[in-house]
């Protein structure tokens, strides 16, 4: 079943990861997730306190935002090269 792009990019804003099973790539939203802690806790190790907290969590934002365009991009371009119903039952002549 195919989702609509925009489903998608809401699933993949709310939840990290989850946007890409819907895509039906679940190891590349997991991978995503792997490298989102990793790097967050990369970056929370190596700032200050003084830090705000988006900075102390820079790299795992960073990936994150990665994840969410990476998962509406694969299901936009999933849903234009799909091949409507009607289509995959017509006989070429």
């Amino acid at each position: 079943m195919l989702r609509h792009p925009f489903v998608v990019l809401v699933a993949a804003i709310v939840l990290p990861g989850v946007g890409h099973v819907l895509t039906r790539l679940p190891v590349r939203g997991l991978v995503f997730v792997f490298y989102m802690v990793l790097l967050g806790t990369i970056t929370y190790q190596l700032t200050t306190p003084d830090h705000s907290l988006v900075g102390r969590y820079a790299g795992g934002l960073f990936i994150y935002a990665i994840s969410v365009l990476d998962a509406y991009t694969w299901a936009a371009r999933r849903a234009r090269t799909a091949v409507p119903a009607g289509e995959a039952s017509r006989e070429v002549t």
